[in-house]
């Protein structure tokens, strides 16, 4: 006679695997009961044209996220004292603003506008690196602060005004298509390679995630933590100047405010792609599939006229939802 008592205490309950599943694919449940819910009320949500323009709209936010989620593998995912970049959209705003004046105003070619754009994205990359490795500010303090100043310095180079650009190049990424795929999103798709191949196939971007995953076992077997976390800040710095070129396209041009959006899709965009993972951990190919959700939610709403004060309203709920999930996740591991 088989009595509870007999039964081990380790056994798993059907409520723990629940609660498990729910910690794991939570936030990937609630993202596809709203976009069911948004195909529902609009018959032209998973049309084509919306399709292709959330696609369009997806770009800026994935590769901001590339940014995000480098340094989140670095750090460790532990949404407060791991590895945080909140500045990555600031300085594709403060680059985005450097090329459209260097092309509009100061009559620049390409080339060189784009190097200045890149050049200033990555020195805010290598701020962070310092602040975060050198002085020892935690990196969501330290990103915090960087955002705010990078916000500023972007607010008195364009006097808080847009810039409208025309240049070709722009023109091509943004209206251009290559076997019927726009170029942005070419470019998010390019990007998302090389972000894929340096952080998930490459020796140092296997060191990277040792280093995220268990610092003390990482410095015991040889690897060096402070420099290849200040590289992922780096990184985040390059992922802000490709990101730029993708919002001029999207905007043509520069405009004030951009960076405030961007930084709640990329960190929903970031942190939803972990559900996409076996391991529920952040990825390169979480953060694009992750903003190509966020960009057809905010276009579904959109059509179905959800004003856009509650539009970020629910980002806000979104985000507590998947940063909640990821800490949990954390604490479980």
């Amino acid at each position: 006679m088989t009595s509870a008592a007999t039964i081990p205490d380790s056994a798993p309950r059907p409520w723990a695997r629940v609660r498990q599943f729910l910690i794991r694919r939570g936030p990937l449940l609630v993202f596809a009961l709203l976009l069911a819910y948004l195909a529902w009320q609009s018959p032209v949500f998973l049309g084509a044209w919306n399709i292709q323009a959330s696609l369009t709209q997806a770009a800026p936010i994935a590769i901001c996220a590339f940014g995000l989620v480098a340094v989140v593998m670095g750090g460790g995912d532990d949404v407060v004292a791991g590895g945080i970049d909140l500045s990555v959209p600031a300085g594709a705003a403060l680059a985005t603003a450097i090329l459209s004046d260097q092309l509009t105003n100061a009559g620049a070619s390409f080339g060189w506008a784009m190097l200045l754009a890149a050049g200033a994205a990555l020195t805010v990359g290598v701020v962070n690196a310092i602040l975060v490795t050198r002085i020892g500010l935690t990196s969501l303090l330290a990103t915090l602060a960087t955002l705010t100043s990078v916000v500023g310095i972007t607010r008195v180079l364009t006097s808080n005004r847009r810039i409208n650009v025309d240049d070709p190049v722009v023109l091509m990424v943004r209206d251009g298509q290559v076997l019927g795929i726009p170029n942005s999103v070419w470019l998010m798709l390019v990007a998302g390679a090389a972000f894929t191949f340096l952080m998930h196939q490459t020796a140092f971007g296997m060191r990277v995630q040792a280093v995220g995953g268990n610092r003390e076992a990482a410095t015991t077997s040889g690897i060096r933590p402070r420099p290849h976390i200040a590289m992922t800040f780096i990184i985040a710095g390059a992922a802000a100047a490709v990101a730029s070129l993708a919002l001029v396209a999207r905007g043509s041009g520069s405009s004030p405010g951009v960076e405030d959006l961007l930084v709640v899709d990329m960190l929903l965009a970031g942190f939803l792609g972990a559900a996409f993972s076996p391991r529920n951990v952040v990825t390169i190919p979480g953060a694009m599939l992750g903003a190509i959700f966020v960009a057809l939610l905010s276009n579904g709403l959109i059509l179905i006229q959800v004003d856009n004060s509650w539009i970020l309203g629910l980002k806000g709920v979104l985000i507590l939802i998947v940063v909640s999930a990821a800490a949990l996740q954390s604490r479980t591991r």
